[in-house]
């Protein structure tokens, strides 16, 4: 007998509407059956909108979302060019990391934690060398800070309009706003479990015509077999044609659970979405700190919507109370961080924990749980 569910409340993967676990139900089908191509086309036509990206190239391939790490660096930047690295966390020391196993010379603007660097900051480091790239990690899962990607982008546009603009979108995409393509982002990255509200398994990018150019014309052979642009850019056409093709394997439930998720979003309208996150980013936040506790970022301006991080309150010990959320039946994340990963925790509130919060009351369920540990520790709340 299976164990009973608890919710799932860490910042991804998140829980799912059930249609989406209903498309994965599916007994074995071809990666070449009509029925499938089809629905292939359709997510690849449906990522354009959910990106707000109308001429971008989406990718869609097996893997989690750090395969669009090997993709983007390895098609994009070549050995011995510059990458600026915007980091807010681990996240920005781990792709910065990806980043020199291609061959990059990775430079690293920093803030301290819970912050985000400053656009002079940045200014300041475009001004000091040319890059081929500057990646930014639009909500880094380790900090729960969010970068203001349109501002940055606009800066490049201004003071290095030959750099390349990567977001990584893993914690944002479909819940942040980005508007990759009036914005000039050439490449937004992300993966199914989070905000885009489908299981594990499926890298998803979207990657600009101006970035596609500079793959298709580096001088050196690109050092990625199974992420190659060269290889998967044909499977991607062929399939919105509604033609079969083949390179590998694609994850065929995994697509099909996508594919009625990115229709969700689309129906929803991603304005409405942004919202919505925001709604529900703001019920967690004004709670926790009602009741005495600190968030991570240092103010609500560098706040993600996508999740909220919040230091342990003193005294209170982080596995003991986290053991008792669980035990309440709600599922949530100790921190992630190398120093400072003891010191906080994390909260999911993505997807249909933030849009259909009315209905299901996860949130009101998760702050229950939270509220319940905090006081059967001795916690003493704020009055």
């Amino acid at each position: 007998m299976a164990a009973p569910h608890k919710l799932c409340m860490i910042p991804g993967p998140v829980e799912f509407d059930n249609d989406v676990l209903n498309a994965m139900s599916t007994p074995a089908t071809s990666h070449v059956s009509p029925v499938f191509i089809e629905k292939f086309g359709s997510a690849i036509e449906l990522a354009r909108t959910v990106f707000q990206a109308p001429t971008g190239q989406p990718f869609i391939v097996a893997g989690s979302g750090t395969l669009t790490w090997d993709m983007t660096a390895a098609n994009l930047v070549e050995p011995g060019e510059n990458v600026l690295v915007v980091n807010t966390g681990v996240f920005g020391d781990w792709f910065g990391e990806c980043l020199g196993v291609y061959g990059a010379n990775v430079t690293h603007v920093r803030a301290a934690f819970g912050d985000r660097p400053t656009v002079e900051q940045i200014e300041t480091a475009l001004s000091e060398k040319e890059y081929k790239m500057i990646t930014l990690t639009h909500v880094d899962t380790s900090t729960s800070v969010l970068v203001d990607i349109e501002a940055i982008a606009k800066l490049v546009k201004a003071k290095s309009p030959d750099t390349l603009i990567a977001v990584d979108g893993v914690c944002s995409v479909g819940a942040e706003e980005i508007r990759q393509e009036a914005w000039g982002i050439d490449v937004v990255m992300t993966a199914s479990q989070k905000a885009l509200g489908t299981p594990p398994g499926l890298a998803v990018m979207v990657v600009s015509k101006r970035a596609l150019e500079v793959a298709a014309n580096r001088k050196a052979a690109p050092s990625i077999y199974f992420g190659s642009f060269k290889k998967w850019l044909p499977i991607m056409k062929a399939y919105e044609a509604r033609k079969p093709s083949y390179f590998a394997t694609p994850a065929v439930q995994g697509v099909l659970a996508l594919q009625t998720s990115l229709q969700q979003l689309a129906d929803q309208g991603m304005d409405s979405r942004y919202a919505k996150h925001r709604e529900a980013s703001k019920k967690v936040k004004d709670a926790v700190e009602s009741w005495g506790l600190k968030l991570v970022p240092v103010n609500r301006n560098v706040a993600a919507n996508t999740l909220s991080a919040v230091y342990y309150p003193e005294g209170i010990n982080g596995p003991e109370f986290l053991q008792k959320v669980g035990a309440a039946g709600i599922v949530i994340a100790g921190g992630l961080h190398p120093e400072h990963g003891p010191r906080y925790f994390r909260i999911g509130h993505m997807n249909v924990s933030a849009t259909n919060d009315a209905d299901n009351h996860h949130l009101d369920k998760t702050l229950a749980a939270i509220q319940g540990a905090l006081k059967d520790l001795g916690y003493a709340f704020k009055k």
